[in-house]
C-alpha cells in the first residue's frame, strides 16, 4: 500500500486514506495497517473511485463507532478554540465543533461556574481517558518544558482568560503564556486568535507575550492610513492621552510619538496646535 496514506487511523486529526470499497450506507476508506472507517453517502462525490485518496476527519458516531468525515471541524486534537454550548445535559455540555455530532464538555472537565446555552468557551480537544471518545475540556493539558521558542519568537495565541494583570494565552496550541495589559494596544476578548511574539521566558515555564515584535522598525503607515481616510486631518499630537491614542491608533503613545516623528520627518504631515494633517 502507498506510503502516503496513514499507517493507522488516528481520532480527531485529519486522516489521508485510501477509498477501499463501495457500500450501502456509503464508502470504506482503509489504512495501511488494513483498519476500515466508514465515509457515510452524504460527504461520498462522484470523484472518490476505488484506490483514491481521501483527507478526512475521524470521530465516532453516537454508537462509539468510528466514521470519517470530509467537513473540516473547528479545533483538531488538543488544540483549542472558542466554542459555542449547544446543549445542557446532568452530566454535562455539547459544543458545536463544525459536524454533525455535537462534543460533550463532561461535568469534571469545566470550570467556570455557568455553562449557558449561547455562551462561548475556550477548550481544548482531548480523548476521554477511559472510552476513547472525543470530548472537550476547560482542563488544559499542556506542556511544561518550553522547546523551540526564544525571545522574539513569533507564535499563534488564543486568548483564554482575563485577569487583573492582562489576558492568559494559549502558545501554540502546547504552552500556557501572558500577555499584560501594558503590552495591549488594541481591542481584544476572550477566544481571539492573534500572532503574537515571546518577549520572555520565565522560570516558571511560563511565557510573556508581546503582540509587537521587539526592536521592530519605526513604522508611520497606520498614522497616515488613519489620515487619508478621515479627511487628512486627525485631533492628535504629542499631548494627546494614551488611552486615546490606544483607542484610535492600536498603539502605544511611544510608539505613537516615533511614528509622528518619523512621518515629519519624511515631510508627510504638518503638526499643528490642535492636530496633525497631511502635507499636500
Amino acid at each position: 500500500m502507498n506510503k502516503q496514506i496513514n499507517e493507522h487511523i488516528y481520532v480527531g486529526e485529519l486522516n489521508t486514506l485510501a477509498v477501499n470499497r463501495v457500500s450501502e450506507p456509503g464508502i470504506y476508506l482503509i489504512s495501511d495497517d488494513q483498519t476500515e472507517v466508514l465515509l457515510p453517502n452524504a460527504y461520498v462525490t462522484k470523484s472518490m473511485e476505488i484506490g483514491s485518496f481521501l483527507d478526512v476527519f475521524i470521530y465516532t458516531d453516537s454508537e462509539d463507532r468510528l466514521v470519517a468525515t470530509t467537513l473540516k471541524p473547528y479545533v483538531y486534537l488538543y488544540e483549542f478554540a472558542s466554542l459555542e454550548i449547544v446543549d445542557n445535559m446532568k452530566f454535562g455540555s455539547f459544543v458545536d465543533i463544525g459536524l454533525p455530532k455535537h462534543i460533550l464538555v463532561p461535568k469534571n472537565k469545566q470550570k467556570s461556574r455557568s455553562f449557558d446555552v449561547g455562551e462561548r468557551k475556550v477548550l481544548q480537544l482531548q480523548l476521554d481517558d477511559k472510552t476513547d471518545r472525543l470530548i472537550a475540556s476547560e482542563k488544559y493539558n499542556l506542556l511544561k518544558e518550553i522547546k523551540d521558542l526564544e525571545k522574539n519568537t513569533e507564535v499563534q495565541i488564543i486568548l483564554y482568560s482575563k485577569t487583573p494583570l492582562g489576558y492568559k494565552v494559549i502558545v501554540n496550541n502546547s504552552y500556557d503564556g501572558m500577555i499584560y495589559h501594558t503590552e495591549i494596544f488594541e481591542n481584544l476578548k476572550i477566544g481571539d486568535k492573534k500572532r503574537a511574539y515571546v518577549k520572555n521566558i520565565r522560570d516558571d515555564n511560563k511565557i510573556d507575550i508581546s503582540l509587537q515584535k521587539s526592536g521592530e522598525k519605526v513604522s508611520g503607515d497606520k498614522i497616515f492610513d488613519l489620515l487619508e481616510k478621515e479627511g487628512g486631518k486627525l485631533a492628535f499630537t504629542y499631548k494627546s492621552e494614551a488611552e486615546e491614542i490606544k483607542e484610535k491608533f492600536g498603539m502605544s503613545k511611544k510608539a505613537f510619538k516615533a511614528s509622528l516623528t518619523k512621518l515629519l520627518a519624511e515631510n508627510k504631515i504638518i503638526l499643528e496646535e490642535n492636530g496633525i494633517k497631511i502635507k499636500l
